[in-house]
């Protein structure tokens, strides 16, 4: 469960925009600042994330060092073997200067 998680919440962060384009209006808010640059990337966000999901399944320091590590490359792991989003975009195969009144019928045809 930490793991997908962690890639879920570093996805989130990184790839969507979130609700109501919240977080896509602070990634576009911190720019290329050091925060901005953190949330465009997945990798490094999968560690953050993976830090408190790992207090949750040990307490000692040197296993939550590598519970860490362990959640954090499952999650970039998971991020891998997922495809490419298919972005789909309406079609006008149409340039927008043609004129289109060859569209519309001028006169009557036969079956009208």
């Amino acid at each position: 469960m930490a793991v997908l998680a962690t890639w879920r919440l570093a996805h989130l962060v990184a790839r969507e925009d979130g609700p109501g384009d919240l977080l896509v209006r602070t990634r576009r808010l911190f720019g290329q600042s050091a925060v901005g640059k953190l949330m465009d990337c997945l990798y490094c966000l999968s560690l953050w994330m993976a830090a408190p999901a790992a207090l949750w399944m040990t307490r000692d320091p040197w296993d939550w060092f590598m519970t860490v590590l362990a959640v954090s490359g499952a999650a970039c792991l998971l991020e891998r073997l997922v495809p490419e989003p298919i972005v789909v975009q309406p079609f006008d195969s149409r340039p927008e200067s043609e004129d289109h009144r060859e569209l519309l019928r001028t006169t009557a045809g036969p079956d009208a």
